[in-house]
């Protein structure tokens, strides 16, 4: 059920007031976002993460080094922690069970095992009553089961291992009956592994919403984004979708039913395909801040890091509504391995209307995502113009720059 409005939290879940720490199982560019969200509200922060170096680390005040496993690091991180979060799914559930039994996990337990689970997820959403793409389960390995998907659901398309992958990792697709033969070897899963097969879909737009419940089951969603990708990867966000009104109306609702249904407190994010005809179908879900609410850092009354600090404090929600239009262009890495050196941050910064996000990651990697830019416009298309035009001014420095190392005395 959506609220017009936040209500108090009740008497029984006491809030999570500041100077807390607050425990972040993950330190990449989410986690160190999150802890700049919650530091700006006075609350300390411990991050578990196996880089000592990871982008949350200049901002927090301890770093446990440890796998997501590792359930002896994550207890030691949690010593003095009021509440621990997560960044991302790939969380053993093990550990996040071992944690839950000291102090609170939000978003909890449940929505970690269906967002790590491909075929969890799709059960977990059909069984709410949302509309996922047709789909099957196989077993890599098995051709005789792969053919039959293919019958069964057409051509072209998508195997997905059940397990992991992100940004277009694991998966692959499959677009004739030639390339069936060579499938399983394209997708590198040992036989017998579970793999969700899924008809591709002649979708219209990409959107996404990312709705927060707090802990007294008020339920917020921003207003839904449309996305673009290249191979897998987010390389842009418009906000709010420039769909029609009754199109954003059911995708939010969309959110807050999943939400609601898996109990969560804290913020999921829904990834949905609209139709030719305007139905919504949902494609992946994420319990966490997520790369297409970035456009809310700066064009939303509460950006979508500190609605999720709030949530997990058990604090009231904060306004969802925006500000303006916007747009999100992600900044990736390009070229060979080599130090992090940013050239043309004046010239793109030139617009006023632009804003820069770097997630201090050390070192350029192809593909990498290294930060983001947000623009803001009278429309989102005007807001898209300035985001490109400003990343158009950016790009990584090499050899041939003749820049001294970085950390270097001028």
């Amino acid at each position: 059920m959506r609220h017009d409005a936040p209500v108090s939290t009740p008497a029984h879940h006491p809030p999570i007031l500041p100077p807390a720490t607050i425990g972040i199982l993950g330190g990449g560019q989410l986690g160190r976002m999150l802890g700049i969200a919650a530091r700006a509200m006075g609350y300390r922060i411990a991050i578990l993460d196996p880089d000592p170096a990871c982008p949350a680390a200049a901002i927090a005040d301890r770093v446990e080094v440890g796998g997501y496993g590792d359930v002896a690091a994550a207890l030691r991180m949690a010593e003095g922690c009021a509440v621990i979060t997560y960044e991302l799914e790939h969380v053993d559930a093990a550990l996040v069970d071992a944690l839950a039994a000291r102090l609170p996990v939000r978003p909890g337990a449940l929505p970690l095992r269906v967002t790590q689970d491909r075929l969890a997820e799709r059960r977990f959403v059909e069984d709410a009553g949302v509309p996922v793409a047709p789909w099957r389960e196989l077993r890599a390995g098995d051709a005789a089961g792969l053919a039959a998907a293919a019958r069964e659901l057409g051509l072209p398309l998508r195997l997905k291992a059940v397990f992991g992958g992100y940004d277009g990792r694991s998966q692959i697709r499959v677009a004739s009956e030639a390339e069936l033969a060579g499938a399983w070897a394209a997708l590198g899963r040992p036989d017998g592994q579970p793999v969700l097969a899924e008809a591709e879909l002649a979708f219209a737009d990409e959107l996404s919403v990312v709705c927060a419940r707090g802990a007294d089951g008020t339920i917020l969603p921003f207003p839904p984004g449309r996305n673009r990708h290249d191979a897998g990867i987010l390389v842009e966000t418009l906000q709010p979708a420039p769909v029609p009104p009754a199109v954003a109306e059911a995708a939010a609702g969309i959110a807050g039913r999943l939400a609601d249904a898996m109990a969560l407190v804290g913020l999921l994010t829904v990834e949905l395909f609209r139709m030719p005809d305007d139905r919504l179908v949902v494609n992946e879900l994420a319990p966490r801040v997520h790369n297409s609410g970035h456009a809310t850092m700066d064009a939303a009354q509460t950006s979508q890091f500190e609605q999720q600090i709030r949530a997990v404090c058990g604090l009231p929600l904060g306004s969802p509504a925006p500000l303006a239009p916007a747009a999100m262009v992600n900044l990736l890495g390009a070229g060979p391995r080599r130090p992090a050196r940013l050239l043309g941050v004046e010239a793109a910064l030139a617009d006023p209307a632009v804003h820069l996000h770097l997630y201090d990651k050390r070192e350029v990697v192809e593909r990498r995502k290294m930060g983001h830019l947000t623009a803001l416009g009278a429309t989102t298309a005007e807001a898209l113009e300035r985001a490109h035009a400003a990343l158009s001014r950016l790009r990584w420095a090499d050899d041939g720059d003749g820049l001294p190392p970085p950390g270097a005395r001028p």
